[in-house]
């Protein structure tokens, strides 16, 4: 089981979820985030990161010259796109930076599941979460979960990640249903917006590894 705790943002909590063996960090630089990290800052937290783990940068819709700035400034590995790329502009954004792109899909239900198999041919991972509500500002990191049993025996081209609500309490049954074999989770280690809390991203990786 390979889990990926995002929004990082304090050095205690990429320390607790390197020492917990998360496989994925995920940093966002999205300023309407609670969990937005700029530019140096995502930096000096990456540059603590051993090798072997994965630093992934979230961003939404972001233009060319953001792209520029986050490859050249940041020791990123992959690029998760949480925005309403399209299929064009994932294959687009993977060849202009030469970097892996794990493209996230909401799903809420049966009806967004041809997404997931058009994202499949242009990127690199899915990342199948809940789809927010039309009035949600957030793209993702909502605390939603989404009816697992609508991708259970599923698979893609491509590698994929299960994210949406997931929490220590609720990721084995999680996995159960849907056979996720990677796994990502922000606010559900959170004990408030943006902050982690280092026993809950503990809880959550020992619960990972225990559903495997």
């Amino acid at each position: 089981m390979l889990v990926k705790i995002c929004g990082l943002s304090d050095p205690r909590d990429v320390a607790a979820a390197i020492q917990g063996g998360a496989r994925y960090l995920g940093f966002v630089h999205f300023p309407k985030s609670p969990r937005h990290v700029s530019l140096d800052r995502a930096r000096d937290l990456m540059l603590a990161v051993p090798e072997g783990i994965c630093k992934v940068v979230l961003t939404v819709d972001a233009d060319d010259a953001l792209l520029t700035a986050i490859t050249a400034k940041l020791p990123v590995d992959m690029l998760q796109l949480h925005g309403h790329e399209t299929a064009d502009r994932v294959a687009g954004i993977r060849a202009r930076t030469g970097l892996p792109v794990m493209k996230a899909v909401g799903v809420a239900s049966a009806d967004d599941l041809a997404a997931l198999e058009t994202y499949a041919r242009v990127a690199d991972q899915l990342l199948v979460d809940a789809k927010p509500p039309k009035t949600a500002e957030l793209p993702g990191g909502n605390g939603l979960t989404f009816d697992w049993r609508l991708i259970a025996g599923r698979r893609w081209p491509v590698p994929w990640m299960l994210a949406g609500g997931l929490t220590p309490e609720n990721v084995a049954l999680a996995v159960e249903l849907t056979g996720a074999k990677q796994v990502d989770v922000s606010s559900g280690v959170e004990c408030a917006p943006g902050v982690k809390d280092k026993d809950r991203i503990a809880a959550f990786l020992n619960a990972a590894r225990g559903a495997d």
